[in-house]
This record gives C-alpha cells, sequence and structure tokens, in this order.
C-alpha cells in the first residue's frame, strides 16, 4: 500500500509539472499566420519624430501638402527622390521646399502619369534642379501641362524612361521595385499610374499614385508582395482605389491620404474610410495637417503628426 501511495503521489506531482511547463511552452511556440500579422511588431505606442535622434541612414519621406495633388520626396544618404510635384501653380512651392532640404539632385524623378495635378509641377523642378533618372510611363497627353513638362526634360538633354513592372532599382541604402502599370493601353489615365514599393531593411512603403482598382487587380494577378507598413493612398482617397482586398493584401498600419481641403471631387470617400477605420489603419492626411513626415531606421517608423480623423465627404 505504502508503494500504491508513493507511487500515486510522484505520479501526480509529474503530471502537474507536465501540465504547468506545458502551458509555457505551448505560449512561446505559438504559431501565428505571418501575413496577418505582418505589421504585430509594430504595434509598439507610437512618438512623434525625435529630430536629435534622425541619423543620415535614416528613411525621410516628406508628403508635401500640394492640396489636391501629390508631391512626395523621399530622402536618404544625401540622396532624393521626388514622386509627382502637385498641379501648375505648385511648381515654386515644391522648388522652394526641395531647396530648403537641402536637394540639388535629384537622383530618380517619377511622375506617375500624365494629370495635371501629378506632374504640373515637375517643369519647374526639372528646370531648377539635375536629374540622374526619369520615369514616366509609356502614355503620352495632348494638354499643355503634359507638353511644358516634355520640353523641361528636352531643354536639359535629358531622356523619359518607361520602367517595366517589375523592374528594382537602387536608392541610396534602400531598393525600389515596379508593380505597376501592367499593360499598355488603358481607358482611363489613372490605370497608367508608375506604382512602386519602396523597402529599407525591414520595413516597407508603397505609393500607389493614381491607380484604380483595375490595376489594383493586374498587381495582385502577378503575384507581388504588396505588404508594406505605409501605404500612400490611391486617387486621393477615391472610391476608384483602395479596394479592400488590395487593402487587405497591402495590411498597412499606416496610411498617408495627399487631399485638398473642401475640395471639388469630395474626396477621401466614404467607401475608403470605412475600410481603413476597419482595419484600424492609422490615417494621415495632407487636408487636416499639411506636411507630413515619416521616418524609418529599417525597424521603426515614427511620423511628425499624431494620427487624423476617418472623416469623409459625401
Amino acid at each position: 500500500m505504502k508503494n500504491k501511495a508513493k507511487y500515486i503521489i510522484v505520479t501526480s506531482i509529474i503530471i502537474i509539472f507536465t501540465l504547468f511547463l506545458g502551458k509555457y511552452l505551448v505560449t512561446d511556440f505559438n504559431i501565428t499566420d505571418t501575413t496577418n500579422n505582418y505589421n504585430e511588431d509594430l504595434n509598439k505606442e507610437d512618438s512623434l519624430v525625435d529630430v536629435s535622434k534622425i541619423s543620415n541612414d535614416d528613411l525621410k519621406i516628406y508628403f508635401i501638402d500640394v492640396g489636391q495633388a501629390d508631391c512626395t520626396l523621399i530622402e536618404q544618404n544625401g540622396k532624393f527622390m521626388l514622386i509627382d510635384a502637385g498641379n501648375n501653380d505648385d511648381g515654386n512651392l515644391v522648388v522652394n521646399f526641395l531647396k530648403q532640404k537641402g536637394v540639388s539632385k535629384l537622383d530618380y524623378v517619377i511622375g506617375t502619369h500624365a494629370h495635371e495635378d501629378h506632374i504640373g509641377g515637375l517643369d519647374n523642378v526639372i528646370q531648377n534642379f539635375d536629374e540622374e533618372k526619369i520615369f514616366f510611363p509609356k502614355t503620352t497627353s495632348t494638354t499643355k501641362t503634359f507638353e511644358d513638362f516634355v520640353k523641361a526634360v528636352k531643354a536639359k538633354n535629358k531622356k523619359l524612361y518607361a520602367p517595366n513592372s517589375g523592374e528594382k532599382f537602387t536608392f541610396a541604402n534602400s531598393t525600389f521595385e515596379i508593380l505597376a502599370p501592367n499593360a499598355d493601353n488603358y481607358e482611363d489615365a489613372n490605370n497608367y499610374s508608375i506604382v512602386i514599393k519602396l523597402t529599407y531593411k525591414n520595413r516597407s512603403f508603397i505609393f500607389m499614385g493614381d491607380a484604380e482598382k483595375i490595376s489594383e487587380d493586374e498587381i495582385l494577378n502577378k503575384g507581388y508582395d504588396v505588404r508594406s507598413d505605409l501605404i500612400k493612398i490611391g486617387h486621393h482617397g477615391s472610391s476608384s482605389s483602395t479596394s479592400d482586398k488590395f487593402l487587405k493584401a497591402v495590411n498597412p498600419k499606416y496610411a498617408v491620404i495627399c487631399v485638398g481641403k473642401d475640395n471639388s471631387y469630395n474626396h477621401p470617400k466614404k467607401s475608403v474610410m470605412d475600410r481603413l477605420k476597419k482595419y484600424n489603419i492609422k490615417v494621415y492626411r495632407t487636408d487636416e495637417q499639411g506636411d507630413i513626415t515619416a521616418i524609418c531606421d529599417g525597424e521603426n517608423i515614427v511620423l511628425d503628426k499624431t494620427p487624423a480623423s476617418y472623416n469623409y465627404m459625401k
């Protein structure tokens, strides 16, 4: 009996110990869906940019407030990339902003597509700075804005380069890939938009131009890895872009909307803002906050503003 009692006690201790240890083993080795938790290590409390801690190696992204238009300057290690340059009337504003940031040469200039609110100020920029490469899709326009852009390029003895989907380029310590356009002809000029995914170490950023659902679907069908920590929302928050399927695939923590206050297009739209809110994506927008700066050290992303609202235009 004594041996039986001793056996029961020892067995009970082993069972209790195993259950206790198992609890922690299961916790430590819990398997998660890496796609749905792509940004889980960014779920720390956000902090504003601390200028004293900014390194030259850090990736700096400036979303310039040009109203109902697009303009983004990217800086790293003394290299600069400009994506679009606002409307015609924004040329001087953009030039002055670039000069304030110490720009003398632009390593890449990307005109996403032919609409005035994206390439309107590019002629001013090209006239005032040296450019290494100028990207533009295989499309033309009969507008004076497009003609002025082309004239400025020719006057500098430069050529436009139409990058192919899937091409990859180096920018300072980062790389970027062309995700769109993926076809030669579109009914809507917005879908010619050059879409790029910029990556620095473990963080990525996707810039959509005015790409609409047609282009988004083509990107997904090509099988590109679109997962990004921050998305520059396509087409100023229009309902034509930022489909639910595409937004889920990107799975960003941050979204920036370049949009004009009280604009006549009623951007951003309710459907887009509802999706951003549904997925708890933190929104930053030029109509409410003006210029917006994002800084990335390859692991962490900080912005110089607190998140904006999910308000929409009817």
